[in-house]
């Protein structure tokens, strides 16, 4: 009997391999991930090593780029010149540069002010907004940027109400002021303000970030994995599903 290469793989080896269910192998190949599968003559899908190399490649990419650019990174590398690819893969890995260069801008800030208490505040240290904007060193017009934006929304009773900032707003405003200082831009802000407001001590604050950290770290690694095995895809494309041969016998029936 030949070797499984030689006969070429079931749904369920790939998925076994890959790490998927059956199921998924075939959603896989539905939306484009994996090329189309050869067929026997009753009709089973046969898979080849490109298959399993896209599978791998997938699986990788969806953890450092997102499931959506992982999709669209294995899409082209189907039909595409290298060059699109290759593009595609760059641009993820530039996204995940940029997302640690503003990470380490955000410690940066963080430890400026480290020293500065973000608890046991009174009630009196609230502010209006040009006292804030004093405080600061902004304008009035900076921080309804802010409020506008989410970032330090001022407690209103109305529309036509003075804006009035809590202690806790206070402490907030802080936090982005020292990070736009640092060179923090709105769009990631919006996104790291959630997860530094719950925080009642600096050393939660290092906490979220350094959790940040590491998630960079797992998805830089996953990037350089399925980097990996996109490249072994495409130094073995098949030129069609002619290349995985049919199955034969018992092996075809009990292929899925």
């Amino acid at each position: 009997m030949g070797s499984r290469k030689s006969i070429g793989m079931r749904t369920v080896d790939v998925a076994r391999q890959a790490g998927y269910s059956v199921q998924q192998v075939r959603n896989l190949e539905r939306d484009g991930v994996l090329p189309p599968a050869g067929r026997t003559p009753t009709g089973y899908r046969i898979y080849a090593e490109p298959h399993l190399h896209a599978a791998l490649a997938y699986r990788a990419l969806a953890v450092g780029a997102g499931p959506v650019e992982a999709k669209r990174i294995l899409r082209a590398a189907h039909g595409h010149p290298p060059s699109n690819v290759l593009a595609l893969l760059d641009a993820a890995h530039a996204r995940l540069d940029t997302e640690r260069q503003e990470l380490e801008l955000a410690k940066e800030a963080a430890e400026a002010i480290a020293a500065e208490p973000i608890d046991d505040v009174r009630p009196s240290d609230s502010m209006s907004i040009s006292e804030l904007a004093t405080a600061l060193g902004v304008r009035p017009s900076t921080l309804r940027h802010w409020d506008a934006e989410g970032l330090v929304v001022a407690r209103r009773d109305s529309a036509r109400e003075p804006r009035r900032y809590s202690p806790d707003q206070v402490r907030d405003a802080r936090i982005v002021h020292q990070l736009r200082i640092a060179g923090y831009r709105i769009a990631p802000l919006k996104a790291l303000m959630p997860q530094l407001k719950p925080a009642h001590r600096w050393e939660e604050v290092m906490t979220t970030l350094a959790a940040r950290d590491a998630s960079i770290e797992v998805r830089s690694r996953a990037l350089l994995e399925g980097a990996a095995a996109l490249s072994a895809l495409l130094s073995r494309s098949p030129s069609g599903p002619a290349e995985a041969a049919p199955l034969t016998g018992s092996s075809a029936t009990s292929a899925v």
